[in-house]
């Protein structure tokens, strides 16, 4: 069983920068991890994913270029770090775990991650 502990949300102005972390705790270290997210009144929609080693990612075509995904194991924290901040970044943002190594397609897909976060909120306005 694992636990996910997001922070690091909050208010930006359009173009600026946001780091979120999510805390991983629990039996094991051997899980992909992703993030997403989910505006008001839409669906939510997967941003990126990173594999157990940190050596493969993905992400979703609106972020890529601007987000970047990291993961620190030593510390068990993967990390968001989002530039050139848009208004349509805003939403509440969940890590996730999947059970296996990898990261599975282009874009994180919600079915196949079992373990949550509580979220946490990012808001781009000026």
């Amino acid at each position: 069983q694992l636990q996910l502990v997001e922070s690091g949300g909050g208010l930006a102005q359009p173009g600026g920068s946001l780091t979120l972390s999510c805390a991983v705790s629990g039996f094991s270290w051997s899980s992909a991890i992703a993030w997403f997210r989910q505006a008001a009144g839409k669906e939510r929609e997967g941003v990126s994913c990173i594999n157990t080693s940190g050596g493969a990612t993905t992400y979703a075509d609106s972020v890529k270029g601007r987000f970047t995904i990291s993961r620190d194991n030593a510390k068990n924290t993967v990390y968001l770090q989002m530039n050139v901040l848009k208004s349509e970044d805003t939403g509440a943002y969940y890590c996730a775990a999947r059970p296996g190594p990898a990261c599975s397609g282009s874009v994180p897909r919600s079915p196949e991650y079992i373990w949550w976060g509580q979220g946490t909120q990012v808001t781009v306005s000026s």
